[in-house]
């Protein structure tokens, strides 16, 4: 659309659906467009009132303490993505056909008629950092670009800030995709898919088919991953643009129209000429960091979306060359009387748990947390031939434990009954006592942290300082 769709605002009654990183943005910038923003909000709490003040200081309506309530007169929602679709408001919205858009929507919206194209990602675990990746590579084929979406700068920031980008790598979460129903990306891919944030969605089906949102209307490429049906299911049933391909991405040999890994060089038998015959080498597993199994899936795609752009293969190498993870992502922390200690306290499900425990022999696991209601014993039967000892922390430690008892009843058990801010030291305490010289003692906890911290960081931050203090 262009530019010229903010006159479409005038005179509109738009609601906000929360406050916070999405909600204000969208609040501020809707008024900026002629539009009448009341914002509602659950939470009446003194943030939320602080928020509020800045909002009506310039003529933005808030009601605290009521989001349940649709406002008379509302002729859109724009509402933050966390806002589970069957909220009171969503359903009197639906009732008198008032459309719901989210933040990524509207970003979409209001983009103006030379806006740049979208490589769009999503999947339950890898996304950021296969964002940044992809962005790295961008900038290394000379392209203005960043890092945007559910990271760094806000979808909406990026469309209508004075910079100017030649294509954006865009992370879109599950609940992004579903709000954002006329998204329209260039090329996407979805990682993976695994169970997570059902309680949110209502099903796997559900949180399949807004995962797979993010392939509608693509122009040049679908990218799914090889290992994960699921993925290439979602293309299948995409409806994309006449001559859009589908491209996998795998960590064994790659056929054609794939992108794969031979002899520890990624190699590209997607975008290449005579790709029955031809392959083209992109870079060596060893310039991804760090060069687990995962990570250089999370390379192949980053490689393929960028290949799919138009990007030469020695950026690809060099983007990647490049590229530093971000903390708390399978980080080594220290190597203690001949045992690495590794921080992943990104892993947050099952399924990042496993792609972490997968990527060491022998390991000391410290694990637990809130559960999110994921079951563990697909996890703990993959893994179990690779643990040396298990320490518990956290809530829903007893689902975790209750399943080594049923798929590793020999793997020895530590369970910490403490949730303190000394819990950690001990947990690592005990790992140590476990491990034996050329183990892995890795914090990979397939739970949220919120039961004992602030968010993943802090856990990890919690680790990363028990070990240092260990070591002294």
């Amino acid at each position: 659309m262009t530019s010229s769709v903010s006159a479409d605002f005038q005179g509109k009654h738009v609601t906000v659906a929360g406050l916070g990183v999405s909600g204000i943005p969208a609040a501020k910038v809707l008024h900026a467009r002629g539009a009448l923003v009341t914002v509602v909000n659950d939470g009446d709490d003194a943030r939320a009132r602080e928020q509020a003040a800045e909002l009506e200081a310039l003529g933005i309506t808030v009601r605290l303490g009521d989001g349940a309530t649709l406002p008379e007169g509302t002729d859109l929602i724009v509402t933050a993505p966390g806002w589970k679709p069957d909220k009171p408001l969503f359903e009197a919205a639906r009732a008198a056909g008032v459309e719901i858009w989210g933040d990524v929507e509207l970003a979409w919206r209001l983009r103006g008629p030379d806006a740049a194209p979208w490589l769009a990602i999503t999947g339950t675990n890898g996304k950021t950092t296969t964002t940044q990746m992809l962005a790295a590579i961008l900038k290394a084929a000379g392209l203005r670009t960043a890092a945007v979406g559910n990271i760094g700068i806000s979808v909406l920031d990026a469309v209508l800030g004075e910079e100017r980008y030649d294509v954006l790598a865009v992370e879109l979460s599950s609940y992004q995709l579903h709000w954002a129903p006329s998204l329209r990306a260039h090329s996407a891919a979805v990682l993976n898919l695994a169970p997570d944030h059902l309680d949110w969605h209502g099903s796997m089906e559900a949180y399949a088919r807004d995962k797979g949102r993010i392939y509608e209307g693509n122009r040049v490429a679908c990218v799914y991953n090889v290992a994960d049906k699921a993925t290439e299911d979602l293309v299948r049933e995409a409806d994309v643009e006449e001559g859009c391909r589908a491209i996998g991405f795998t960590l064994g040999s790659p056929g054609p129209s794939q992108l794969g890994v031979v002899d520890g060089i990624l190699v590209d038998r997607a975008f290449v000429e005579n790709r029955q015959k031809n392959a083209q080498e992109l870079a060596e597993v060893s310039d991804v960091n760090p060069p687990a199994p995962h990570n250089i899936a999370n390379a192949l795609a980053a490689a393929a979306l960028a290949r799919a752009f138009g990007v030469p293969a020695k950026a690809v190498r060099d983007g990647l060359r490049a590229f530093t993870p971000d903390a708390h992502r399978i980080a080594h922390v220290a190597d203690v009387d001949g045992v690495a200690y590794v921080d992943d306290s990104k892993a947050t499900n099952t399924h990042a748990a496993e792609a972490s425990l997968a990527a060491y022999e022998s390991i000391v696991w410290i694990a637990g947390g809130l559960a999110k209601g994921a079951s563990f014993d697909e996890l703990v039967a993959k893994s179990a031939k690779r643990l040396r000892g298990v320490v518990l922390i956290g809530a829903d430690r007893a689902l975790i434990r209750e399943a080594l008892a049923r798929h590793a009843p020999e793997v020895p058990v530590v369970d910490l009954d403490r949730t303190d801010t000394g819990a950690m030291l001990q947990a690592v305490t005990e790992a140590k006592r476990l491990a034996q010289p050329g183990d892995t003692v890795l914090l990979a906890p397939a739970c949220a942290s919120m039961d004992m911290f602030t968010n993943y960081n802090k856990r990890g931050d919690a680790f990363a300082e028990a070990v240092r203090e260990l070591g002294s």
